[in-house]
This record gives C-alpha cells, sequence and structure tokens, in this order.
C-alpha cells in the first residue's frame, strides 16, 4: 500500500476511473466516519467492520490507516465532547452575568439535545481501558475547570456566595452527568429534570430560589 490509494468512480463515459486519495484524506475519512458512528451508536459502535462500511471500503483499509481501534476510538471520543464544550463556552461567554451564563447552560445541557454526546460520555465510562480512560479524565478535567471558571467568576461579582468553587464545580459536573444519563431512558421529563437541577444549584450557589428558573 503506497501512501495513496484508488477508489472507484464514474467519468462521463460510465467508466470506472481510479480516483487517488493521500493518506492524509484517508485518514481524515476514518476520522469523519468513526465520528458519525458514535454520535449514532455511540463509541461501541466505531468497530474497524462499522466504520470500512460506512466508508464503503475493505476493513484491511482502515486498519492500514488506523491499525489501534482503541486510539481511534479515543480520538473520536475527545473530538466529540471537546467540540461541545467549545460551543457552550462559546455561549455562555456571551451572557451578561455569571447568573444569566449557569442558567444558560442548565438550559442548553436538559433539554434532550445533547442526548448523542451523553451516549458517548455514558459508554466512555463503562469502556474505559487505558488509553479511553486517559481522554476520558482528560475531558472531566476540562469540563470541572469551566465549571470552577464560571463559579469564580459569579464569586468575584458577588452574584454567588461559595465558599469553594471547586468543589462546587464538581458537584454541579456530577449533578449533569446524572441527570443526562437519566435522560437517555426517559427518567422524569425535560422539564421535571431541568427544574430539579436549577433548584439545587441556586442552593449550592447561593441564589435566591427561581434565579436559575426564571
Amino acid at each position: 500500500m503506497t501512501s495513496t490509494d484508488a477508489s472507484p468512480g464514474t467519468d462521463e463515459r460510465g467508466a470506472t476511473p481510479r480516483v487517488r486519495r493521500s493518506a492524509g484524506q484517508r485518514r481524515a475519512e476514518v476520522a469523519a466516519a468513526a465520528r458519525e458512528l458514535a454520535l449514532e451508536q455511540g463509541l461501541s459502535g466505531v468497530t474497524l467492520r462499522a466504520v470500512a462500511a460506512r466508508m464503503r471500503v475493505a476493513s484491511g483499509l482502515v486498519a492500514h490507516y488506523e491499525p489501534s481501534m482503541d486510539e481511534l476510538t479515543a480520538r473520536t471520543f475527545t473530538v466529540i465532547v471537546t467540540d461541545e464544550l467549545a460551543e457552550l463556552r462559546a455561549l455562555t461567554d456571551a451572557a451578561p452575568d455569571p447568573t444569566a451564563a449557569v442558567r444558560m447552560l442548565l438550559s442548553l445541557l436538559l433539554d434532550g439535545t445533547h442526548d448523542a454526546v451523553t451516549r458517548v460520555w455514558v459508554q466512555s465510562w463503562g469502556l474505559g481501558g487505558e488509553v479511553l480512560g486517559a481522554a476520558v479524565r482528560a475531558a472531566m478535567d476540562d469540563w470541572e475547570g469551566y465549571l470552577e471558571s464560571l463559579v469564580a467568576a459569579g464569586v468575584s461579582m458577588g452574584r454567588f456566595r461559595v465558599a469553594d468553587p471547586r468543589a462546587v464545580a464538581v458537584q454541579i459536573l456530577g449533578m449533569i452527568d446524572g441527570l443526562n444519563a437519566h435522560a437517555l431512558v426517559r427518567w422524569r421529563d425535560t422539564g421535571e429534570r431541568r427544574t430539579l437541577m436549577a433548584l439545587a444549584v441556586e442552593a449550592m450557589l447561593g441564589l435566591e430560589r427561581g434565579e436559575l428558573t426564571g
């Protein structure tokens, strides 16, 4: 196998010329296929056979460019959860104040639109392993840091009454993970989960009742 390989296509005469793809293009195609499968089926759907089928190529070609499915799964996980966090961070950074930022975050995370990413998270904890486990720990550290920064900003502005922003960030992260996991089996409806979460976070941040549900 060279640094390029061919895929079938059809020209104007009905022939099937061989279209050359570079190694970089093939790896990008593998990554895209793995991401699609993970969002549709969870990380358990990222298998050698499934990725090859999605790309419509032989399994051997995928194995040539991605010899370790563990590493591909870990990278796929990281891409998905990093994109989600970046999107949420951009939205909450535009909020007018820390309270509005937290209110927005809880609403976005618990409205049911992130179920595909939640499935990726839940399966990552179950699958574990050395490579994926390291990726999951790094992503959880990123989330903890993000939440701590939100809480600390509220404290510095006199909006939140919190002695230990990091401890509160850890608690909020655990609650978000738990309620989102519950959502996958439709335990309680979206509105109820959101209200329960808002009431708990209000208490942790020292806010008045209703400030995160209004």
